[in-house]
């Protein structure tokens, strides 16, 4: 079911109806963006014959970058936003993108790095990037100023919601 399949025609006491169907199109934007991206890349990576790696995996890659991490960091950091992320990490480990060390201090963590493997995946999504930032300016679809302002409001919503866990429940 679509989040803005249940728009109310009334909102709560206050609550201008409009305005939450706003709420509900951006939320639901915001979901397809991010399905819409792994398509991307899972497609670049097809076109690339590059089938032991799926989409998630290489954006956790991407956004690891030369970092060494440990899995509880992953999260905390913003480098990877799903539920399964000892399972996308084992995959990586096995299939030669990351090396992953126990840590001395407590043995319970595991830190993870790139291999020599991983950074080349990782050079490709940010070639990816490269390609869709040129693609964006050159067809005028939107430009620096207008990416920093949706970043502005995006980081205000996290900031909320944030609060609304922190502070509410």
């Amino acid at each position: 079911m679509s989040i803005h399949s249940t728009v109310p025609t009334t909102g709560p006491t206050g609550q201008r109806p409009d305005f939450l169907g706003s709420y509900l199109e951006t939320l639901s934007m915001v979901e397809r963006l991010h399905r819409l991206l792994l398509d991307v890349i899972k497609d670049e990576f097809e076109r690339l014959g590059l089938l032991d790696i799926n989409s998630v995996q290489a954006l956790l890659l991407f956004n690891i970058g030369e970092n060494e991490v440990t899995a509880g960091e992953l999260k905390s950091r913003g480098y990877y936003q799903g539920s399964n992320v000892s399972y996308n990490l084992k995959k990586l480990v096995e299939a030669g993108y990351m090396h992953h060390q126990r840590c001395e201090i407590d043995r319970r963590a595991v830190r993870v790095s790139l291999t020599e493997k991983g950074r080349k995946i990782r050079v490709i999504v940010e070639e990816l990037f490269g390609r869709h930032v040129q693609g964006m300016a050159s067809k005028d679809v939107i430009g620096e100023s207008g990416l920093q302002s949706i970043n502005n409001v995006l980081r205000r919503v996290e900031r909320y919601w944030t609060d609304q866990i922190r502070y509410i429940y």
